[in-house]
């Protein structure tokens, strides 16, 4: 069994365990939280034996073999290094962290202590996308990649009436960028690689994060552009577009259905059956990692989330979404 600590007490963290729990090898051994009653209380919602509310002595612990990181984004590098100095291995939520840098140092962390390392982009690990792998060489010579990922915040409406939560803070490196964008671009780092160049734009809002944007990359004999918003909806699928024929996916953050449809008129489902949640996949995978005595996702790998972050952080140079942690 691998013995699971998580950080964060917040919906995805229960969404997570809820999935994780249906691989065998899992087992939820502790919870952390800064306060005490915020541990005990989500410690007893998900069921969980022990609490911790110090990180120094939740690294510590001989109890505990991994740890699932659902911090605010700003959090993530120094909670990631910390655990896994201790021998700790570590599923960190996306994004990885705030920029390059911290990633860098991560990565160097991971391969210092012998540990794994993995983003958790569950897009990237679900069986359509593997699908989409599989069946991409179908369409002939790739010209573009559209991602799509628009979906109005809850937020954004106590953002409008003067209250700052989190998702618009950027003292926690957010924004539409870091919590959507981040979907549209870790699947196309992943089929097609760096790209050549990034040409960005997206609306700044007064706490200094974005609301939307947009991003334009060069890949020489292709092109591809993605579109996030946490200030608007959308309802446009993504797509693949090839000289043989197009790919249409349903949602790029979470592939459910896909299909090719060729110039002749042919349309081919290249939907993959999916009995598990979609966070299944990532702890599948993660707990795989372990147990093989393997330290890296040839999916999720370091180099996709070094790479994927830095497109970040050029198109926030370009735009001029700057956080706290770039100056530190």
């Amino acid at each position: 069994m691998i013995r699971f600590a998580t950080i964060g007490t917040n919906w995805i963290t229960e969404a997570f365990l809820d999935a994780a729990r249906l691989v065998d090898s899992f087992e939820l051994a502790a919870v952390y939280s800064r306060t005490e009653e915020t541990a005990k209380q989500f410690a007893d919602k998900v069921g969980a034996p022990r609490t911790f509310t110090d990180l120094q002595k939740l690294a510590e612990s001989d109890g505990i073999d991994a740890v699932y990181i659902a911090s605010p984004n700003a959090l993530h590098a120094e909670q990631a290094i910390w655990l896994m100095n201790h021998g700790k291995h570590v599923l960190c939520e996306k994004p990885l962290a705030s920029n390059a840098k911290e990633v860098k140092a991560m990565i160097e962390a991971a391969n210092r202590n012998g540990v794994v390392l993995m983003e958790a982009m569950k897009a990237t690990l679900l069986p359509t996308f593997r699908s989409i792998r599989e069946h991409l060489p179908k369409l002939g010579r790739i010209r573009r990649y559209v991602a799509n990922y628009c979906q109005y915040s809850s937020r954004y409406d106590a953002y409008k009436q003067g209250t700052v939560l989190n998702a618009f803070n950027p003292a926690l490196s957010n924004g539409a960028l870091m919590d959507l964008g981040v979907y549209c671009l870790y699947p196309m780092v992943v089929l097609f690689g760096q790209p050549r160049s990034v040409k960005a734009q997206s609306v700044k809002l007064e706490s200094g994060v974005d609301g939307e944007g947009s991003i334009v990359l060069d890949y020489g004999d292709m092109d591809a552009v993605v579109f996030y918003s946490k200030i608007t909806n959308s309802h446009l699928p993504s797509e693949i577009q090839g000289e043989d024929g197009n790919m249409i996916i349903d949602a790029i953050h979470t592939p459910a259905k896909a299909e090719i449809r060729y110039r002749d008129g042919r349309v081919e489902d290249i939907t993959a059956p999916q009995d598990k949640p979609p966070m299944y996949y990532e702890a599948q995978e993660f707990i795989r990692l372990i147990e093989n005595g393997e330290h890296e996702s040839a999916i999720n790998s370091h180099r996709h989330s070094l790479w994927t972050m830095e497109i970040m952080d050029e198109a926030r140079k370009q735009t001029g979404i700057v956080f706290p942690a770039d100056e530190r």
